[in-house]
């Protein structure tokens, strides 16, 4: 069993007031037993924590929509309808920490889908875990998250603990690389996946490097590759820097593989045309062609004109919990976090339970590779 108290005190001394009014039956409403009553019955909030504008808005919109739906379909049937507001980050951890700060004192977000990014969590994590602000991160993957003592952290997918290995298994097993030249971006994220990479690779590794976010030129980077002379390139890190770095990379003679991981999975990362080709992605993201998932597939393509993106079905899954909750009648955070860490049902990418570090007890894998100028799943690593 997981802890449920630890934040009783610190949300106790920031006066959050998390005694909610209820989120009732009409019945409820009309008696007056709601506390507030009334319309207020039908206050309550969950929230999206992630980039909404800027360089890794791509990555984000998937993980709104897929809560969105959630959210839409619940409505359609309740009595009190429950909002979706969302804080954009925009990815930055230094945004983070003043946004995480006006959630938490908005006594009516009784759940938290995200923070999307590793860095951004890492920043936001006290500030939600002393507000007792329960949250489940669809898409952040950095291991260490869970080592933060934060009753209220929780994971929809697997960390890079397990995505990590996965890819170097991959590599090694079916890509028969015998060199591997590995490249972070420096975040939160990226260093730490390629950390992992790296450690699990061993000799294996001839090279490493590492760039910056919003870095353009990486010349000096492609000097140390193409001397190196390895069969595969690993990067840890997100879109907007893989889509140039592949390209300078084909332009100065690699013609090995380029591996990526999730941050990557994104159409913009097409942008780089026939350069991407044959790119190999790793995700513990569940395709869209997944049976599991072809009723979501169908439902989201239907409200928002096109397929799932990455990490949408994790999102769905993540706000699906929280809104399983407010059906049951919860109106506050503390009976959240208690139905959160208890959670035990099937949801549409895996069966949906909690450790008591907050991690998910089934975790899987997925190969995807650049074929045709479309991002196609392989199958899962096993």
């Amino acid at each position: 069993m997981r802890r449920n108290n630890v934040f009783a005190a610190g949300a106790a001394a920031l006066a959050l007031g998390l005694s909610l009014t209820a989120c009732g039956t009409t019945d409820d409403k009309d008696s007056g037993s709601s506390g507030g009553g009334g319309d207020a019955a039908c206050d309550l909030k969950i929230a999206f924590f992630g980039p909404e504008t800027g360089d890794a808005a791509g990555l984000g919109k998937p993980i709104i929509q897929g809560a969105q739906l959630a959210v839409d379909q619940h409505n359609d049937d309740a009595d009190c309808q429950v909002e979706l507001v969302k804080y954009d980050s925009q990815g930055s951890p230094d945004e983070a920490p003043a946004l995480a700060t006006e959630a938490a004192g908005d006594e009516n977000v009784i759940g938290i889908v995200g923070p999307a990014f590793s860095g951004e969590s890492a920043a936001a994590g006290d500030t939600f875990a002393e507000a007792g602000l329960p949250t489940i991160t669809p898409s952040a993957t950095n291991p260490t998250l869970a080592d933060n003592d934060w009753d209220t952290f929780h994971r929809a997918l697997g960390n890079d603990a397990t995505q990590g290995p996965a890819a170097a298994r991959y590599i090694k097993d079916t890509l028969q690389a015998a060199s591997v030249f590995v490249i972070d971006d420096a975040s939160e994220y990226g260093a730490g996946l390629a950390g992992i990479v790296e450690g699990d690779l061993g000799d294996a590794v001839t090279g490493t490097d590492t760039i910056q976010q919003k870095q353009t030129d990486f010349s000096a980077t492609v000097t140390k590759v193409t001397d190196a002379k390895p069969d595969a390139v690993f990067f840890g890190g997100y879109y907007a820097e893989a889509t140039i770095l592949i390209g300078q990379l084909r332009d100065g003679g690699f013609d090995g593989k380029f591996i990526v991981a999730d941050g990557v999975k994104d159409p913009a990362f097409l942008d780089a045309g026939d350069a991407a080709e044959g790119t190999i992605i790793t995700c513990p993201c569940i395709p869209d062609t997944d049976p599991a998932v072809a009723t979501f597939a169908a439902d989201y393509e239907e409200e928002f004109g096109e397929a799932p993106g990455t990490y949408a079905a994790e999102s769905y899954d993540a706000a699906s919990i929280f809104l399983a909750g407010i059906e049951d009648g919860i109106d506050n955070r503390e009976d959240m976090l208690t139905f959160v860490n208890d959670y035990d049902e099937a949801g549409i990418t895996k069966q949906l339970k909690f450790d008591d570090k907050g991690e998910p007890a089934d975790v899987h894998v997925y190969a995807y590779t650049v074929k045709d100028g479309a991002i196609v799943p392989e199958g899962e690593i096993k």
